[in-house]
């Protein structure tokens, strides 16, 4: 489990950083700023020890040049073993800095990374229902593995690929300097003005580097939802129809992403060109210094050995950003589709129960509508008392699911107030609401671990003796114990090694062992044929006992034995009261049972 001491951004911070992926890293960073300085200190030292190795070079060559023409050369050869020693020295020096930086950075680096993830991670499993149903869920989950990986590829460029050619610029234009300083000064307005061409033409690439990712995001959510919907895709024999789909998917992906290469083979080749001619430029004048006699031959082969640096670290800047431009498109677009504001979030205030609640329910005055749509409930009432079974029927589209939506605040009420024991539901922290209810839904989610694993799952403490007494009152021993490694065996992916009726036996099991004073049943039983019906309803039945229960049923046989039957029709209650006497009385619940051919009490 993840510790707060954990968190690297909080949730109400993240927000701010949809759009902002160079502020995002920075944050990161900074979070762990003394491995990331050993890191790019040791960086910039070896690229020191780089470049002044080119004042070690010209040393050494007049030291030796001045050696041959002394007149004692055996006298003034200790000179220039001296110059060999501290040469060696800075050779050295460059080496182990280099493979210090990238010790630390190996370990620095990977762990921002799985900082950005688990945070980003949090931040997503945050979001309300209505978030996920406006966007692909494998994309999504997709997009934070391309953030972490990104966010590696882009430390690293820092340290590896755009640093030292800039300190490489910056260090061999000092020691030109040293040679002349009008040399140097005219390479510092060149560099200037070419990293400034280079950074022009980049950015100009950029709304292609993000259609690119977006793009490149939505292949990935395209194919793990067809890899994930494989038995309907090939029930329906679509096979080739997803197939030729996801070919003329790949093809726009692909035209975006030549595109963006295209863009970025333009900028290497304008810049060797540039600094082809700038480079040639550069030793015509040091050799006509030479010449003229105002530099040494080791002032020639230092600045023919810096040219070729300045050389090699302008085209790698430009390739280290273009790829910079690249990869922080990808993270800042995918800050931007997850880091928007969360729409259900605790109060500041939050509160937790005071007292073990009772599973009172109460809707007050609840009006309720979809974004774009007309209400789907208004001045809605409803009271059930603690430890009373309420059956919810009505129509499609009536507003029973919408019902248990808001009770389960997966949505927010535009107007009246969900109670829970009298508190306001949007003043109850998450943990104690979702404490307080368990569900068992008519599409029973598995997750790809061992049935132990499954059951336990909303109390994750519970001992094995626990979960076998759960797993013994839900009816579902008979079945585990006849699986290959019994509670240990892994249920596959959403439970596909389970049948149905297994798989809502083993939420039944979790509910029991989740011990909640509120049941909320949606549709338990509605697609399990008759056999599996009756073992169900024999589980629930247990489960019930001394819990408040609301239910969603379209089979009525279901709540025979419920307290009481709550009849809807757009968003309004028209019907309260008994089974039995609902069973009695004209109205629309006489007509269901009439149409499920029921048996039917006279009037």
């Amino acid at each position: 489990m993840k510790r707060d001491s954990d968190i690297k951004i909080p949730d109400d911070q993240l927000p701010h950083y949809a759009g902002h992926p160079v502020r995002f890293i920075a944050r990161y960073a900074k979070c762990r700023a003394l491995p990331h300085l050993i890191v790019f200190g040791f960086v910039v030292l070896a690229v020191a020890c780089a470049v002044f190795s080119s004042s070690a070079i010209r040393h050494l060559v007049d030291t030796m040049n001045a050696s041959t023409q002394a007149a004692h050369a055996h006298a003034s050869i200790r000179p220039v073993w001296i110059a060999v020693a501290w040469l060696a020295a800075i050779i050295a020096a460059d080496n182990l800095s280099w493979r210090v930086a990238g010790w630390f950075a190996a370990r620095t680096f990977v762990a921002v990374t799985g900082d950005v993830r688990l945070d980003l991670f949090r931040y997503l499993t945050g979001h309300s229902t209505g978030y996920f149903a406006d966007r692909m869920p494998a994309a999504l989950a997709a997009r934070i593995s391309t953030a972490g990986n990104a966010t590696f590829t882009l430390e690293s460029l820092l340290a590896w690929n755009i640093l030292p050619p800039c300190l490489n610029v910056l260090l061999s234009i000092v020691l030109m300097m040293t040679v002349s300083p009008l040399m140097g000064s005219v390479i510092v307005i060149l560099s200037f003005s070419l990293a400034a061409l280079m950074f022009r033409m980049a950015g100009g690439g950029r709304h292609l580097h993000a259609t690119y990712a977006t793009e490149a995001a939505g292949v990935d959510g395209e194919m793990q939802d067809v890899v994930g919907n494989l038995p309907l895709v090939r029930t329906f024999g679509m096979l080739g129809y997803e197939r030729s789909r996801l070919a003329t998917t790949l093809h726009g992906e692909m035209a975006t992403r030549g595109k963006s290469l295209r863009n970025m083979e333009k900028l290497r080749l304008v810049h060797a060109l540039l600094t082809a001619v700038l480079t040639a430029g550069l030793l015509i004048w040091v050799v006509l210094l030479w010449q003229n006699g105002a530099a040494t031959v080791g002032d020639v082969v230092m600045v023919v050995n810096l040219g070729f640096m300045i050389l090699h670290g302008t085209r790698d800047l430009a390739v280290a950003l273009v790829e910079t431009v690249q990869h922080t498109a990808r993270l800042g677009e995918t800050l931007t589709t997850i880091l928007v504001p969360h729409e259900m979030t605790d109060q500041p205030n939050a509160i937790d129960f005071e007292k073990p609640p009772t599973g009172e329910v109460s809707f007050q005055d609840v009006t309720f509508a979809y974004p774009t749509g007309p209400n789907v409930l208004e001045h809605f009432n409803l009271h059930v008392a603690p430890g009373t079974r309420v059956g919810l029927v009505g129509r499609s589209g009536s507003g029973k699911s919408t019902v248990l939506a808001l009770l389960q605040r997966q949505r927010y009420a535009q107007g009246g107030a969900v109670l829970i024991d009298g508190h306001n539901i949007n003043t109850l922290s998450e943990a104690a609401l979702r404490g307080c209810m368990s569900v068992v839904p008519q599409d029973v989610s598995l997750l790809r671990r061992s049935v132990a694993d499954n059951i336990r799952y909303g109390k994750t403490e519970a001992p094995d003796e626990d979960v076998r007494h759960a797993a013994d009152a839900a009816g579902c021993t008979d079945f585990i114990t006849a699986l290959p490694q019994g509670f240990n065996t892994e249920v596959g992916d959403r439970g596909v090694k389970l049948s149905g009726g297994q798989r809502q036996r083993l939420a039944i099991a979790r509910a029991f062992l989740r011990n909640a004073p509120i049941l909320i049943l949606d549709e338990a039983t509605s697609a399990l044929d008759s056999e599996s019906e009756k073992h169900i309803q024999i589980a629930l039945s247990k489960l019930m006992v001394g819990r408040t229960v609301i239910a969603v049923a379209h089979r009525l046989s279901t709540l025979k034995d419920f307290d009481r039957i709550v009849v809807m029709q757009k968003g309004h209650i028209v019907e309260d009261g008994s089974p039995a006497e609902l069973e009695r009385r004209e109205g629309p619940y006489r007509e269901f049972l009439s149409l499920q051919a029921m048996d039917i009490a006279p009037i």
